[in-house]
């Protein structure tokens, strides 16, 4: 489908919100849907070429690129620091853009830097208000108008200082700030998640420890199999099961890490030997669905899951969607209640999946996990109306802080 590029947008009905930006989510979308990009891109490389320079069109095309993976990804992140130079807030109309206007604390980097708040607004009036922050900002005392305010950036090892710095810039917001408690941010590290999770009898949190690779080496009567995944990987990326001596030894010849995680290797399979992985998502200690993947391999990743060739496991999503808030979350509400008293944030996401001795298997923890509505509706059909669902609550809960 060729795609044309949008009517300019009307005057914002609100004054000093910066860059007008069509926004991460809207791009994805389209580029999700196969929509062919290339007018979009010629219009974004001539406004951002234009004798003035246009910051917006600098942080559109640098999600353009992003997209495209490799170099051009590489270039991508380039160009958005590019547009920071320029201008620091970026603003995302939705809908009429007579909502609230909702402001997130972001940082430079890739789609899972930050918590995906434009696609948690699809469907909304509000106006987002990307602020980004660096381990260099001084003050926050010219935000643009805003009525609430999000803390968005998310733990990574590149986000330290950034969090560092905003932990003590955030007391001084006279706004409701969203996920303000920045330190309990900072701990969703996975070593961390497992060590607040531990002893709590309705969660099984595999202890992981952060080692060098010289630990690794000096490994030689390990409880194997064990899970190694690198320092700051995300979707699976490098992650391995390790059997034994062998394989470790084999693993330590090819690998060129520093370090990575380690965790014990917990067998999730059903009894029709499939491992079943489940995202929940809570707002303010009420858990959401947001999607469940099933796969005959043990690193399930729902873009590995092939759920779109496989009726049977979509049917197994849509009755665990359609049942959720009366089965699965009831059944985990002492793990979700933990959750929400341990983790202590408004807003954060969770992998899990369920043991046979009725415990929830948590993953991992994060503010920035990837949550959308961009499943084909014909293929997908029950899970739109679930996704609304979420947005909504996460709508509800922001403009009732």
């Amino acid at each position: 489908m060729q795609l044309t590029h949008p009517e300019p947008n009307p005057p914002s009905p609100w004054p000093n919100l910066g860059a007008e930006s069509i926004g991460y989510a809207e791009i994805v979308h389209r580029a999700y849907a196969g929509d062919d990009l290339s007018a979009l891109t010629r219009d974004l490389v001539a406004r951002a070429s234009g004798p003035v320079v246009d910051a917006a069109a600098l942080m559109d095309l640098s999600t353009v690129l992003q997209l495209q993976g490799g170099d051009l990804a590489i270039e991508g992140k380039l160009m958005q620091r590019n547009a920071l130079h320029v201008q620091r807030s970026y603003a995302i109309r939705h809908g009429t853009g007579l909502g609230p206007r909702i402001l997130a604390f972001v940082t430079a980097g890739d789609f899972m830097t930050n918590t995906p708040i434009d696609f948690l607004l699809r469907g909304s009036d509000a106006v987002l208000i990307l602020h980004f922050v660096d381990a260099a900002t001084e003050s926050l005392t010219d935000l643009p108008a805003h009525d609430l305010a999000f803390m968005a950036v998310g733990e990574a090892p590149e986000n330290a200082a950034v969090l560092q710095v905003m932990a003590r810039l955030l007391q001084d917001v006279p706004s409701p700030v969203f996920n303000r408690n920045v330190s309990q941010i900072a701990r969703l590290d996975r070593v961390s998640v497992s060590d607040m999770l531990a002893g709590e009898p309705s969660i099984c949190a595999p202890k992981t420890q952060r080692v060098t690779r010289n630990d690794l080496v000096a490994m030689e009567a390990a409880d194997f199999p064990l899970i190694l995944r690198p320092i700051g990987s995300h979707a699976g990326a490098g992650l391995c099961k390790i059997d034994d001596t062998a394989a470790l030894a084999e693993w330590l010849r090819t690998s060129q890490e520093a370090g990575a995680y380690v965790a014990p290797f917990v067998d999730y399979r059903g009894a029709d030997g499939l491992y079943t992985k489940a995202r929940v998502v809570q707002i303010c200690g009420r858990p959401y669905a947001s999607h469940l993947a099933q796969s005959p391999r043990w690193m399930v990743h729902y873009l590995n899951a092939d759920m779109a060739q496989n009726p049977g496991r979509r049917a197994a999503e849509a009755a665990w969607m359609a049942r959720f808030d009366h089965d699965f979350a009831q059944r985990h509400a002492a793990a979700f209640a933990a959750l929400h008293r341990i983790i202590g944030l408004d807003y954060f996401g969770i992998d899990c999946a369920e043991l046979p001795d009725g415990r929830l298997l948590v993953f991992e923890a994060d503010v920035a996990m990837i949550v959308h509505d961009m499943d084909d509706a014909a293929v997908f059909p029950y899970k739109k109306p679930v996704m609304q669902k979420l947005f909504a609550g996460f709508l509800a809960a922001l403009t009732s802080a």
